[in-house]
C-alpha cells in the first residue's frame, strides 16, 4: 500500500500500491490549488482508497465541466485529494502529498496546456491535449 499525507500528518490517505493514471495538469485552477506551474495528480479508484481525518472541502466550477471537490487539511492547509463529479469513480491525489514516489511512472497525459507556462515541458507524457482530457478509460 502507498500513503498520503498533509505537512502535519493530521490527514492523510491509504492507497493502492499503483494509480491508474498519473497526469499533469495546467489549467488555471490547478496552478492556483498548488501555487506551482501545473498541478500533478495520481488516480486511484474510489473505493480503494482509506481517509484518516478530517478534511476542509472546497468547491468550483471544473474548465472540464461539472464540479471539483477539493480537499485540505484545516489545520496546516495542504492540498491532498480531489474529486471531479464527471470523473466520480475516482479520486485524484496531489503527487507532492505522497510519503512514496519511486515506484510512480511520469505523467502519461499533459493536460489545459492552452495555459501551460511557455517553459514547462512534459516529455514524458505520451498524449497533450490543448484542453481537458477525461482520465476513464485509464488502467
Amino acid at each position: 500500500m502507498a500513503n498520503a499525507r498533509c505537512s502535519c500528518g493530521a490527514l492523510g490517505l491509504t492507497l493502492p500500491d499503483e494509480p491508474k493514471a498519473v497526469i499533469a495538469c495546467h489549467c488555471i485552477e490547478c496552478q492556483r490549488r498548488t501555487g506551482a506551474p501545473f498541478g500533478a495528480g495520481a488516480f486511484y479508484p474510489v473505493e480503494a482508497v482509506a481517509i484518516s481525518g478530517t478534511a476542509r472541502q472546497y468547491t468550483r466550477d471544473a474548465a472540464s465541466g461539472g464540479k471539483v471537490h477539493s480537499y485540505f487539511c484545516p489545520d496546516c492547509g495542504s492540498s491532498i485529494y480531489w474529486k471531479a463529479e464527471n470523473l466520480p469513480s475516482m479520486i485524484g491525489v496531489a503527487l507532492g502529498a505522497l510519503t512514496e514516489t519511486s515506484h510512480l511512472p511520469a505523467p502519461a497525459k499533459s493536460i489545459f496546456e492552452r495555459s501551460k507556462h511557455h517553459w514547462v515541458q512534459i516529455d514524458s507524457a505520451g498524449e497533450h491535449f490543448h484542453e481537458g482530457s477525461i482520465v476513464r478509460h485509464a488502467g
